[in-house]
């Protein structure tokens, strides 16, 4: 009974930090405040969002996606994100319990969740998360098992080194742009949380979906090369099944 209570607690508490998120994929592109106002506001209509109106899931579902002011629809995104945020607060839950690790990786998760959206709308990366995460996961690894502070050393180098390398050398190459600078940062970020062993799986994982999302996008679109896809979403895809598969995948390819 008691196992239970605590699941349905930290769902409930992940479909909070969602909501959260919501706020941060909206405010954030457009530089505005996630703090000020810390009442959400319709965007069609302007009418402040009553508390009872912005509970996670439930308000969505009773007022059938849409505003109670304006009839406007509410994007359908808004209850999915709320949703992945309370699952994945029950995934972290069941692979590292209540622990130090649970708390770093679920931040590191809801981090890459929000990037992921952003960067899918607007193809930017905001510095605003990547450039104090370096830092933050760097000192956080002093209190994880799983990697050493010279690995998440080794991490930022790997990650937004190589990143870097590929990014100049295409520059070269093609004269273009082929890796953003908020990749970059992205991936130094995740070298500081996973180390240097979770930033080449993140990698090679993010590569090959990426490489086979791309090859559909640009059958079905026609548009050949000249497709512009983020590769942000495929980074974070990768760090987060490093997070719960990686060791075990890992394993099972060495031997």
């Amino acid at each position: 009974m008691l196992t239970h209570l605590t699941e349905i607690t930290i769902f409930i508490f992940g479909l909070c930090v969602g909501s959260f998120m919501n706020v941060c994929i909206y405010r954030l592109p457009t530089s505005k405040s996630i703090i000020n106002p810390a009442r959400s506001i319709c965007p069609d209509c302007g009418n402040i969002i009553k508390f009872y109106d912005n509970i996670p899931v439930l308000s969505y579902l009773w007022l059938k996606g849409k505003c109670r002011y304006c009839n406007s629809p509410i994007a359908f995104r808004y209850l999915l994100v709320e949703l992945i945020g309370g699952f994945f607060a029950l995934c972290i839950y069941f692979k590292f319990g209540i622990t130090i690790e649970a708390f770093v990786y679920y931040v590191l998760i809801t981090s890459l969740l929000v990037i992921t959206f952003i960067d899918i709308d607007h193809q930017i990366i905001p510095d605003v998360i990547t450039l104090p995460g370096i830092p933050i996961f760097f000192f956080a690894s002093f209190a994880l098992t799983a990697i050493t502070y010279k690995d998440s050393l080794l991490g930022i180098v790997a990650g937004g080194g190589s990143l870097l390398l590929i990014a100049v050398i295409y520059n070269l190459i093609t004269k273009k742009e082929g890796v953003g600078g908020g990749d970059i940062k992205l991936l130094a970020m995740l070298g500081a949380a996973l180390g240097w062993k979770g930033v080449l799986f993140t990698i090679f994982v993010a590569s090959a979906i990426g490489t086979i999302v791309g090859i559909i996008l640009m059958l079905r679109t026609q548009k050949g090369l000249k497709l512009a896809v983020p590769f942000g979403p495929f980074l974070s895809m990768g760090a987060i099944i490093y997070i719960f598969f990686g060791a075990g995948i890992i394993n099972w390819y060495l031997n």
